[in-house]
Order: structure tokens, then C-alpha cells, then sequence
């Protein structure tokens, strides 16, 4: 499979790209642009939550690689996003309690597919990330995931604190990371979780920090006070899986 995000350019094939369902990460629109064809591509983009940016023409045609762009540029996804009921399959086909890593803020599609590298390894049985403000399925990150996206599921929401709140009824409780927290080690983190992480600028977002269980701290022994998100997402997953053997083991 080639790792790449690609984009759709001009007026029809973007309305024919929404209305085959094909999964589009981002939307550039010429600023100012009304007419019906691009009125067409709004309403499709707002009912699937697609994020839309107003753009000049400058900015349309350095990134257009046909030059006929016709005021519209979409960047699909490499990937298929899952839903979050797939996810929980994943963990019901398994006969394993759900684990879940939910990502907050991340931009950098490098710790994303590092994360998602990390995640399927670490047993997890999917990801979820946020539609605004985060890295999507992008080339750079279907790389950097050394083709774990092949068999870890990434679901894409619109409010993550929300989709917490309906993944409580399922029996999940949340753990986010914050050098502010309780140390990992005197934390239970077996049974159905979901492992939350943030940024390493602005960390986990207020908003779904307060809908977190637990707050983790990884003990720090150096001189500066934070880890790369995708290697704090390593080192609490692996707690996580250290956890969980050791309650299979009886101990």
C-alpha cells in the first residue's frame, strides 16, 4: 500500500470525492468564493464535520499540483478512519477489557504515527483522535507508524470529551498524563482503559482533562520537566501492559 495523502482538486471532482464517501481530512477554499458549486462543497463538508479553510488565491495555487484548481483544494486521507465501535469490537474479538489511546492536541503527524506504532504494539486496540487541531491520516504519518495503521484501528471524532463521556457507559475509565499527577506506579491501570495524551507545549486540553479518572505523573529524573509525547505515550502504555500481565499472572 503507498503511504500518501493526496489531494482533489477542482469543483467536481471534490463534490464527487464527498459524495463517494471518500474520507477527507481538510478543506481549502478560495476566500470569498459563493457561487453554487462551491456552496455545494460547503454543505457537504459541514455534514461530515470536514475542517474548511478560506485561503487566497496565492495560497491555492502553490499548493495546486494540476493548476486547475478552480478555487477548491480537498486533502484526502491515506486511510479509512474506523468508527469507535469498531475499536470496541476489536477488544470484544479479543475477549480483552478495552484499551484505547486518545490523543488531545497533537499536531505533529511524526508522534502520531509514532503513537499509533507504539499503541498496536503495546496491545491497544485502537486510537482516537480529535478532528480539529490534530494530525490526520497524512503520508508522513503512515510512515512513521512502520505500517501498524494496517492493523490499528484510528477513529476520528468531533469532540473527544464528548465520545469519553459515551465511552464511560462502556465500562472505560481515563487515565491522562501530566507531570502534575499522582506517579504511574501507584496507580491501578488494569481493566478497560483509555490513556490519554496531550501536547508537549499545552499538554491534555482543560475541557477533557476534567473528564479524565486518574492523573499520571512518569517520574522525571533529569533536568528538564518533559517528555516527547510519543515517548510519554510509550512509557505509560507499557505500565498499562506491565499492569495487565501481572493481574493474568495472578499476582
Amino acid at each position: 500500500m503507498r503511504y500518501e495523502e493526496f489531494t482533489i482538486e477542482g469543483r467536481n471532482a471534490v463534490i464527487e470525492a464527498f459524495r463517494a464517501g471518500k474520507p477527507i481530512d481538510k478543506l481549502l477554499i478560495l476566500d470569498g468564493a459563493q457561487d453554487g458549486p462551491i456552496q455545494t462543497i460547503k454543505r457537504e463538508a459541514k455534514k461530515r464535520d470536514t475542517v474548511i479553510r478560506f485561503v487566497t488565491k496565492e495560497r491555492l495555487d502553490q499548493l495546486s499540483e494540476t493548476g486547475k484548481h478552480q478555487g477548491v483544494i480537498a486533502y484526502a486521507a491515506a486511510y479509512e478512519y474506523a468508527e469507535v465501535a469498531d475499536i470496541l469490537a476489536a477488544a470484544r474479538a479479543k475477549k480483552e477489557p478495552p484499551f484505547i489511546v486518545l490523543l488531545d492536541n497533537i499536531e505533529d503527524p511524526h508522534n502520531l504515527g509514532a503513537i499509533i506504532r507504539t499503541a498496536n504494539l503495546a496491545g491497544a486496540h485502537g486510537v482516537i483522535i480529535p478532528k480539529n487541531r490534530a494530525a490526520g491520516l497524512t503520508a508522513a504519518v503512515a510512515r512513521t507508524s512502520a505500517g501498524a495503521l494496517n492493523y490499528t484501528p484510528v477513529a476520528r471524532v468531533t469532540n473527544l470529551g464528548k465520545t469519553m463521556e459515551e465511552l464511560k457507559k462502556e465500562g472505560l475509565w481515563f487515565v491522562c498524563a501530566d507531570m502534575d499527577g499522582t506517579t504511574m506506579y501507584q496507580l491501578d491501570l488494569t481493566g478497560p482503559i483509555g490513556l490519554v495524551i496531550g501536547s508537549e507545549g499545552d499538554g491534555v486540553g482543560r475541557l477533557v482533562r476534567e473528564k479524565c479518572d486518574f492523573v499520571a505523573s512518569i517520574p522525571m529524573k533529569g533536568d528538564i520537566d518533559s517528555l516527547n509525547a510519543s515517548v510519554a505515550a510509550g512509557v505509560l502504555a507499557y505500565e498499562i501492559v506491565r499492569q495487565r500481565m501481572h493481574c493474568v499472572h495472578g499476582g
